[in-house]
């Protein structure tokens, strides 16, 4: 069932509010029936004492505050996790949008300018370095498939310029795809009720083991207000983030984006409902099928298809080689349906 509310970045607020799709796809990556107790939560029958949980509280942030950075551009300020010993942090790819200098600020203090290592837009996901040899400590990050639903969980980051910060709530949901707009969709996301601020993008949200398992992005909006609905944050979970920034840190691009792709561009139509298809790829998927520009895509499989974002979320929910039954409208009216075998959405 797919619902609609408006998103924002947490590293700033945006200006009209973006209007997202969210969209339940079950528990996809979620967590296996033992995986609370993996987790080391207590169930019912051994409650901690408030003392107990509330040292194992400052344990966590103690050993995970120095491993998520401030990252400040020209262009404004947001957080970073530091993945490895040579220096190399992930982040999310709009903390660093049109931003030509960038400088990293460690917990302790110390501060370093910042090179761009490589960025994926698709997961909104990027790397930069402060290169080896400066004694930083890495995060450590967890197996985000066996999380569950009710799991206490920390977001740490730079909310508002406060740095080191750190709110509190559980896992929410498992499996959501958000869209940012723009075409870009976040598949199964993390929701958590912890507080996601403008500043806490790329930062870290972290279990009571002191591992990060996911990286928040997006809080949702009170479509009223256009001002950050409390308690509804959501995160990349740590699987798609170790992947991904793996690939940049090592070919300094994505050399296998595991997301679907028609091999299309599409744009919203003011004229007419679907996803107008602007440009086909030659020998693409879509090409293969007899999709042509000028096309409306109004349906996947049982999906109907209202916009681009409707198109990318429906997508996201695909793999590449899935076949997929697609239905457009040409620029007469005329609708026909035809099979798809997905593509690989391109890394580079």
């Amino acid at each position: 069932m797919t619902s609609r509310a408006p998103l924002v970045r947490s590293s700033r607020w945006l200006a009209p509010v973006i209007a997202a799709t969210l969209l339940l796809a079950g528990c996809g990556g979620g967590g296996s029936g033992n995986s609370t107790s993996q987790q080391g939560v207590v169930g019912p029958a051994a409650q901690p004492s408030a003392a107990a949980l509330q040292a194992q509280y400052i344990a966590v942030v103690k050993a995970t505050q120095p491993q998520v950075v401030q990252i400040a551009t020209d262009t404004g300020l947001g957080s970073g996790v530091i993945f490895d010993g040579k220096g190399n942090v992930v982040t999310n790819a709009h903390v660093l949008q049109g931003a030509s200098r960038m400088q990293v600020t460690l917990a302790d203090g110390r501060r370093f300018p910042a090179r761009l290592v490589g960025v994926y837009p698709p997961d909104d996901l990027a790397v930069v370095t402060v290169g080896a040899g400066k004694s930083i400590k890495p995060a450590r990050f967890a197996d985000s498939s066996k999380l569950a639903v009710g799991e206490i969980v920390l977001a740490v980051g730079n909310p508002l310029g406060l740095q080191s910060s750190v709110t509190d709530g559980i896992i929410s949901a498992l499996g959501r795809d958000v869209s940012e707009g723009q075409g870009v969709v976040l598949p199964n996301t993390i929701q958590t009720s912890a507080a996601i601020n403008p500043g806490n993008s790329g930062g870290a949200l972290i279990n009571l083991r002191a591992q990060v398992i996911g990286i928040p992005t997006l809080a949702a909006a009170n479509p009223q207000l256009g001002s950050p609905a409390a308690g509804i944050g959501f995160a990349i979970p740590s699987n798609t983030v170790t992947d991904i920034a793996g690939q940049i840190i090592r070919y300094g691009r994505v050399v296998n984006s595991r997301r679907a792709s028609l091999a299309v561009s599409i744009a919203d139509t003011p004229t007419r409902s679907g996803a107008l298809v602007v440009t086909v790829q030659p020998n693409g998927p879509a090409a293969e099928a007899g999709i042509t520009a000028g096309d409306a895509i109004i349906r996947v499989n049982s999906t109907g298809i209202a916009d681009a974002s409707d198109l990318a979320t429906a997508l996201a929910d695909h793999r590449p080689g899935d076949k997929v039954t697609i239905t457009v409208e040409d620029t007469n009216g005329t609708r026909r349906t035809t099979t798809v075998t997905l593509g690989e959405l391109p890394g580079g």
